[in-house]
């Protein structure tokens, strides 16, 4: 498209397939870090809980004395506070929400990789048991 002074303005094309399919490194089109073995997923649990999650919360209560010392300095003192100090206490309330969010989310995803395998095996032994009880080899 040509602009006032004959410029051409960049465009973005969305038919067609990007140039790197597997989002960034990846071999064979998948994803590079994808835990798909047991001990991978056993790792990665591991990992949540060892040094994201510790470090979230660590990060959330830092910003709670952080926050607390704001609110207390702009509060008002003779009758007459900063409207600061009310926004910082409302933003720090979803802060404390968010926190919360993610601290949940963390929960979920490592239990959901500590229960996979076992998901996925109790699949696996059901089918084999419907399969074998409905065998037409067991007759002879």
């Amino acid at each position: 498209m040509a602009g006032s002074d004959g410029e051409q303005a960049v465009g973005m094309r969305l038919n067609q397939y990007p140039a790197d399919p597997g989002g960034g490194g990846s071999t064979g089109g998948g994803q590079p870090d994808l835990a798909s073995s047991p001990a991978e997923k056993r790792a990665a649990a591991n990992s949540i809980e060892n040094n994201i999650e510790p470090g979230t919360k660590k990060a959330g209560d830092a910003a709670d004395e952080q926050t607390d010392a704001v609110v207390k300095a702009f509060d008002a003192k003779d009758g007459h506070g900063w409207l600061t100090s009310a926004a910082v206490s409302k933003a720090h309330k979803t802060w404390g929400e968010q926190v919360q969010t993610l601290m949940t989310r963390l929960s979920s995803e490592k239990a959901a990789l500590r229960g996979t395998n076992t998901v996925l095996s109790g699949t696996d032994l059901g089918v084999a048991s419907g399969v074998r009880t409905s065998s037409a080899l067991d007759a002879y």
